[in-house]
Formats: structure tokens, sequence, C-alpha cells
């Protein structure tokens, strides 16, 4: 159903309500209860983003958030309907209410950077555990406030009705649809406003709204008695606000399923809610007009076995979403959006049509049970976010959602016989083992075909999940889509350069700080430096146990030489008073709600404070990720941090280097090097040399004028979502624009005081790079011919450099058959390949092939080698003697 449907359906109810008796003074309250749901739901969305930049991940600020405006709302609504029969012009009030609000949340821009310094400062003197509770206390009650005068409100307006009983599902109806278009109006002001416009014009709305209520002081007075709303048993308040924790559990838990499977953005969070509220609306107003009691006895197992039902779907609702090209974000945001309203509708009409059918059973009393529903709706929200899903997770967290929505309605339908449908029930529920998550190879049967999951950790930071591929090699998954990391060759030498790359550039590296550990292969990076001090700080807990129990294999044991710190890392650098001479950031996935601002001016001052004289900082960020006025963003904003930052350039990645000081260049890499033993050097650099990695340099960060990254005035974050549809992003555009600013060589080995004896192996390995690039930008553009002629010459410049061996290797090995076919020996053209890419794994399972094929005694020799490369490799395992 789309918006328009909803308000048609709307208008046809105001058409009903104005031949039943109600006055077009109560009508228009009610269309303007509306539009004040739409603005609470705004206000909620993006005060949940705000929570979200503060504690960068996003299901804190989500949950934080919702507990605060539910807990507002339940005692709002309790107070002011105890005292509702005291005031005499409630729609003042309610115009004094809305307005107050208003004004609180255009403040609201300008004080944030305030309490993010305080939390910054309060920083020093707390644990981890300390701050994040301390932050979230004082976000509770900063948005408790505001929140309790919205929920004052709905008394406030039933106050001013004169069939206050009988409309109740009316006007809750209303005010809920409204908030459906609240709950996606963010979605059109955050990417084109920004955080703070965007509030600041929904507080404008506000402030309408506020008017709106004055502005009907004229037209409608009360003329009810003084009379108090009747308050229902304690019984009902309890098992209705026993409904509203189930509800906000069955929200947050939802919020979090649904998120692994659909967009990485903040963007879930405004669809679910908006389906979420979309049945609740409609279940309200169905309610309003329907007072046949014989339904009401389904509702129960409707709401229930619709959970459950939603959970044993979701594999193949994500398996639709993975075969899905969107030719946009918006179509994709409109064809997911809708399926997700069809799962949860039927439960969400159940949750609607509860109050006013409660109210009706228990003889009044609905604003008693809206405020208790509210009250319980704060106190699941952070169950679910704090307690149940870390220690049950997110597929039990639902299946208790529905058995307890299941009792809770059955209490309500006596006689108790119809229980006798529970065992039978539950049997059946149990034949779908929805309690354990669903297998990652079932979720996502494209990308993950023939996986099987070897470990799964779920907290409220993230769910993390190690998957072992059918080659046997090893995925770290964090909330399913993201890979932050993989056991292939290939990767562990890209892992382990974020190291390499950062000590190379230091001069005498004895303390290092990492910035996200992931499986720890990149802190193995590292391991050539005898006597390095090395700390690791990583908020996910899951990631730290994986990177100990299934990556050791592969990052050489690095955790247990390495002081691993769980935290946040802007709490770690807020805190800490130590100082590193190399600090290394961590591939981020910048697109997520939160983590953008990682990349901000603000966290690269941070960084910069923790240097040591000399120190090096080297952030890096995958070229793949980014369009190029976003890449234009983040050098801005790390150019005003470090204004001597430099880059350099390693396959598809981009590394920013910011030095406290003076930049050394080429002598601070030899002064590294010539503290290193033979070996040690050649593990440093990989067996690439020195000159390779100098050859990499991408000269200085160029000055340009625009926006920065600022963590309280994100820019990145509401545009990479759309590189995900439609064309992608525009990857030979960016290499493209960092090709026309490169330096040229002889600016370059000025740059760096290169020595007339490095000279021409420098300009060899610094040409040998652009060439290569400017191959993979013409590959990009489609011309293979002249790709392949660049990758050539890239090669016959520096033979060294891995990438230009594996990107000749690779093509050559591709055409290996044809070769062979107008007569070159197999064996032998694969040895010449192994000569040109000694660290490919299908190179060498294709020699040992063959030399097995022809029963050679190297065969087994091969296989080792193989194995030494890729020691998780499946085939050459199995094949062991």
């Amino acid at each position: 159903m789309s918006l328009s449907d909803l308000f048609g359906f709307i208008h046809s109810e105001v058409n009903s309500l104005l031949r039943s008796g109600l006055c077009r003074g109560e009508v228009a309250a009610a269309i303007l209860y509306g539009l004040s749901g739409l603005v609470g739901v705004s206000y909620e969305i993006l005060w949940a983003r705000m929570l979200t930049l503060q504690f960068g991940v996003s299901v804190f600020g989500v949950v934080i958030t919702v507990a605060a405006f539910m807990a507002g709302l339940g005692m709002g609504s309790l107070a002011m309907t105890s005292g509702a029969h005291r005031i005499r012009r409630p729609m003042l009030w309610l115009a004094i209410l809305e307005g107050a609000v208003a004004v609180f949340a255009w403040a609201l821009p300008s004080a944030t950077p305030i309490l993010g310094a305080g939390f910054d400062a309060a920083a020093v003197r707390m644990s981890p555990i300390a701050w994040q509770t301390f932050m979230a206390g004082a976000s509770f009650l900063l948005l408790t406030v505001p929140a309790f005068a919205l929920g004052a409100g709905f008394p406030l307006l039933m106050r001013s009705v004169s069939h206050s009983g009988s409309a109740l599902g009316l006007f809750y109806g209303i005010n809920t649809l409204g908030a459906v278009a609240g709950a996606l109006l963010p979605l059109v002001l955050l990417p084109s406003l920004g955080w703070a416009a965007a509030l600041r014009t929904t507080a404008m709305l506000g402030l309408a709204v506020a008017v709106g209520w004055a502005v009907l002081l004229r037209w409608r007075a009360s003329n009810k008695a003084d009379s108090r709303e009747q308050r229902p048993r304690n019984v009902w308040l309890v098992t209705y606000g026993a409904v509203g924790a189930v509800s906000l559990v069955l929200e947050i838990a939802w919020t979090r399923l649904f998120s692994l499977v659909m967009l990485r953005t903040e963007y879930v969070l405004a669809l679910i809610l908006a389906a979420f509220l979309s049945g609740i609306g409609l279940g309200s107003l169905l309610a309003f007009r329907t007072h046949r009691a014989g339904w009401a006895r389904a509702l129960p197992w409707l709401a229930s076995g619709s959970i459950l039902i939603s959970l044993a779907l979701l594999p193949s609702f994500s398996s639709w979403i993975e075969r899905s090209n969107w030719a946009s974000l918006a179509t994709a945001l409109v064809a997911q959006g809708g399926v997700l309203l069809l799962l949860t509708l039927p439960t969400t009409l159940v949750l609607g049509a509860w109050l006013p059918i409660l109210a009706r059973q228990s003889g009044g009393g609905g604003l008693w049970l809206y405020g208790a529903n509210a009250l319980g709706g704060a106190a699941g929200s952070a169950a679910a976010g704090f307690v149940l899903i870390p220690f049950l997770g997110t597929s039990a967290t639902l299946v208790l959602a529905a058995w307890s929505l299941l009792c809770l309605g059955l209490f309500w339908n006596r006689p108790l016989s119809r229980w006798m449908a529970f065992p039978v029930l539950m049997m059946a529920f149990a034949s779908f083992r929805l309690v354990s998550f669903p297998a990652a190879e079932s979720l996502l049967p494209q990308a993950l075909a023939g996986s099987r999951d070897l470990y799964r950790y779920e907290d409220a930071v993230a769910m993390t999940q190690v998957v072992e591929l059918p080659n046997g090699q090893r995925l770290l998954l964090t909330d399913l889509q993201r890979r932050d990391a993989s056991t292939e060759a290939t990767a562990v030498y890209v892992q382990a350069n974020q190291a390499r790359l950062a000590l190379l550039l230091h001069p005498a590296p004895h303390k290092v700080l990492f910035l996200g550990l992931g499986t720890g292969i990149s802190a193995m990076g590292s391991l050539p430096y005898p006597g390095l001090k090395r700390t690791a700080v990583e908020l996910s807990r899951g990631a730290i146990l994986a990177a100990r129990l299934w990556f050791a294999p592969l990052n050489g044991s690095v955790l247990a030489h390495t002081e691993v710190r769980q935290d946040d890392a802007r709490h770690f650098l807020s805190a800490s008073q130590d100082r590193y001479d190399v600090i290394v950031g961590d591939l981020f996935h910048p697109d997520l709600a939160g983590v953008s601002s990682l990349l901000s001016v603000q966290q690269f001052r941070r960084v910069r404070s923790h240097l040591a004289d000399r120190g090096i900082f080297v952030q890096w960020i995958a070229l793949n990720q980014f369009d190029s006025e976003s890449l234009a963003i983040v050098l801005r904003s790390f150019r005003d941090a470090f204004p001597q930052g430099q880059l350099f350039l390693d396959g598809m990645h981009l590394a920013l280097v910011g030095p406290k000081g003076v930049w050394e260049g080429a002598r601070a890499v030899s002064d590294n090097l010539d503290r290193l033993s033979a070996q040690q050097r050649q593990e440093a650099t990989a067996g690439e040399g020195e000159m390779t990695w100098l050859g990499r340099y991408w000269g200085p960060i160029p000055a340009s004028h625009g926006v920065e990254q600022d963590e309280w005035a994100p820019q990145i974050e509401f545009r990479l979502p759309r590189l995900r549809y439609g064309a992608g992003g525009d990857l030979a555009g960016v290499l493209e624009r960092l090709v026309a600013f490169r330096p040229g060589v002889d600016s370059a080995r000025s740059m760096l005081g290169i020595t007339p004896a490095q000279r021409e192996k420098f300009e060899r390995a610094y040409i040998g790079t652009e060439l290569l690039v400017r191959s993979w930008i013409a590959a990009l553009n489609g011309q293979p011919g002249q790709s392949d002629r660049l990758m050539g010459m890239a090669f016959e410049a520096n033979p060294k450099d891995r990438w230009t061996a594996y990107a000749l290797s690779d093509q050559m090995l591709a055409h290996l058959d044809g070769a062979v076919s107008r007569g070159l020996d197999r064996e032998q053209a694969l040895l010449k390949l192994q000569r040109i890419n000694p660290w490919s794994p299908e190179i060498l399972r294709a020699l040992w092939h063959e030399q097995e094929r022809r029963h050679e005694p190297a065969a087994e020799s091969t296989r080792l080698q193989l194995l030494t490369l890729s020691p998780l490799d499946r085939e050459a395992q199995s094949a062991k003697n």
C-alpha cells in the first residue's frame, strides 16, 4: 500500500466521521494531530541519527532514542491523563508544548558540539563501559524531556473532543499514519540538507503545527465536564504495558534482522519504522470501525504466527534482494520497503487494533492504556538491545516475542479452553527450527554458495560471522554483508600492507597503534620489527574472538604479541594519554551510519594529538567505496588536520599519510630498513624492495575548497549508498582524477628526497606504478588492448611490483590453453608464470596438477609450496600423503 492509498483511507474515514457527528473543528484537530505524528517521528529518526554519530554504533543510538522517546511519551501521557481534567484550555497547552519541542529541536544542533566535547572530557576519567553508560544515561535524560511534552499532547487532545471514548482509535490511527510519513521524511531531508538543517526544517514544521493548535483555540473550546479519565484495573495496565514491551522488542529485533539483508544504512530504520507504524495506524482505524468481538479472538494467533512466518521467509527475502538489480537507491527503497511492509503488516495490524479494542473491553481508560503501553515499550527496547539480542540472538528474540504476544492475547480471550491449541501450535512452530539463525549461505546463496558457517557472535554492536568457502578459505563477515577480510593469498598480502607501509615511513618505530583489528592479518605486517610494542583497539568482541580462534594460521598469532583493547576508537583516543610512533587506521565501511565519523576532521585531530615526535598516521580507504566528490571531501578533511599530508596508492587502496612534523620521505624509509637484518628487510617490504614502495608515492594531498567531513555535519555517508545501485561507482573516474594530480617523476623525486644512487630504481618503480594504474583505467573503460599494452610496460619497468605481477600473470594464465594449442609446453609455460608471480596460488595449483598428471616427483614439492602460500587451501590439504 502506497502513501497515497493510506491518506485516501484517512480521507474516507474523515468523511465518515463528519457524517457520524464530529464537528469540523474536531476533524481539523484529527488532521493536525496526524501532522503532529509526522513531526514527532521525524524528531525520533533525527535524534537517533544524532546518537549514532555520538556512539559510532547505530544500534546504540536506535535503542537509546527509542527507549527515551517511548519513556517520555508514556510518562507524559500518564501524567497528563491524571491531571487533564483540571486544564481549561487544552488546545493552548497543546500549542505551547508543541512549540517548546520545536524550539528544543532547533537549538539541538548548536548544543551537540558542546555535548560532544563534554563526553570526550568525561572519557579521560571513565572506563569504556562507564563512558558508554554515562553517555547513554545523559542522552536518555536529554531526549526524554521533549518526548514527555509530546506524550502529554494525546490526553490534552482527547480532553478537547466531545466523543473522546469512541474517537480514541481514530485519533490514534491518524496520528500513527502521519508518523509513517514522518519516518520517511528524513530519507529526503538528510541526503539533501544534512543532519542539522534537516532537524531545523522539521522544527519549523513543528512550529507550524503549534500555530495550528493555537488557531483551533478560536474554533473549538472544551465543553466536557471536569471528570477524570476512568482508570482501568491494574491487570489491564500491566498486560497492555507488557504488549508495549513486546512490541518494541519486536521492532528492535526486526531492525537488526532486516538490516542484515537490506540497505546498510539508517535507511533501514526508517523503512522498518514506517512499515511498523503503517500497520499500527491501519489496525487502529479498522478497530475503530469494527465492533464485533468474535474477530478479536483471532488476533493473538495472527500476530504470533506472522512473526514466525516473517522469520521463516527471511532466506527467501534475502536471496531475492541479492538477485535483484535496482536502477537507483530510490527504487531499491520502494521495492524493499514494500516487501517489508507485507512481511510485518499482519502483526502490526494486530498491535494497532488492540488499543481501541481493549479500551472498549475495559470500559474506557484508553489514555491510561496508551501511557502504560508506551512505558512498556521503553523497557522493551532497552531489553531487546542490551539483553535479549546479545544473550539470545535475534532469531530467538523474535520467537520469544511471538510466544509472548500469543500468551498476552490469549489472556484476554477467555475461557482458558482456548489454550488447548497451544501444545499443537508449539510443536508446529518447533519444526521450523527458527530459534537458530539461518546459515549465511541461505541468506546469500550466490555470493556464499557452498559455504559453511564456522562461527557466529552476536551482541549489541554487531553480528560477527566466520564463513568457510568451498576452497577452504575463510571470510570475516560483519552484519552479514560487510566482508571485512579474507584469507585468500592476495587479500592477506593487501591486509598486511596496511602495517608495512605505515611502519616503513617511520625512521625508528617502537610503538604502533592499530585502530581496528579485523582478522589481525593487518597487524601481522608488523612482525618483522623486533621489540615493537603493539596496541590494537577494536569495538567488536566478536571480531577479537574471531581473530584469535579462526585466523591465527594467517595472522602469525600476532595477537599473542599485541595488547588488544575492546573499546570505541574515539573513547580510547579521548581517554588515553599515550603517544605512538605509528598509528594505522583500518579500512572502514564509510556508508554505514556513524562509521563515517572515523573519517572526520575531529577524528583526524584526535589521532594527531596521540602521535609522538616524528610520528606517522596512515588512514586507509578503499577506492571502490567512493566517488570523486566523496573522496575529495575526505582528502580535504585529512589535510585540515595534517597540512603536510601525503598520498600512497597500494592497488585499489589509497593511503592518507599524516606526519606529525616535517615530511621526511625516503630518508625515513632508508633509516628504518638500515636497522633491520637482511631477512627482516625482506619481510618488511614483502620482498618488493624499498624502491617499489616509494614508487607508490602519489604526492602531497592537493589543496581544494569545499565542505569537509564533520562529525556533526557528515557528508559522505549520504552520498555513498547510491553507489550500490544503477551504474554503481565511477572507479575509472576516481583513478583518472588521482592520475591527473600526481606529480611528475622529477617533482616526486624531489619531494621524497631520492638520492642519486636511488634515482634509476625509483624512477622505474614510480613510472611502473602509474602505467599499471593507467592499465586499470583502460580496462574499466572497455579498452582491453590498451590495458594489456600498458600492463606489459609496467612489468618491464618494475618486475618486483606484486600488483603488476598479479595482473600480468592472471592475464597470461587466462590465455594459457590457447598458447598450449599452438605448441607451447604447459609445464614450462607455468614455470615461466611462476617466475613472474611466485605468489599466485592458482599458478601453483595448475603447475601441481600438471606435474601430477605427468607423475613427476616435483608435484609434492609444488603442493607444499601451495600450502605455504595458502595454508587453508582445502584441495592441497586433502591431497596430503
